[in-house]
């Protein structure tokens, strides 16, 4: 299975996508700072995810949500999730 997730950063509340086929050890190496595009928005919290059979679909829609119109969907299905302080 793969799995496409959106972590936000606590310190700037910015948003991260990604996917991978091992979700708990992906956000471990974030949560660690291996991973460079979020070092520095460091501590994170797993905001949403998404799971797929295959590795395309996951793909296809990690793209997606990158895009402007991915960014309104994600900004209208989290609006609870993104207001918490």
């Amino acid at each position: 299975m793969y799995c496409v997730y959106v972590l936000r950063g606590k310190t700037d509340r910015s948003l991260y996508v990604g996917y991978t086929n091992r979700l708990q050890e992906r956000f471990a190496e974030h949560q660690a700072g291996s991973v460079f595009s979020t070092k520095h928005k460091r501590p994170l919290e797993l905001l949403y995810a998404e799971l797929y059979r295959n590795k395309k679909d996951a793909m296809e829609r990690e793209r997606y949500l990158k895009t402007g119109w991915g960014r309104n969907y994600l900004k209208k299905t989290l609006k609870h999730a993104l207001s918490e302080s």
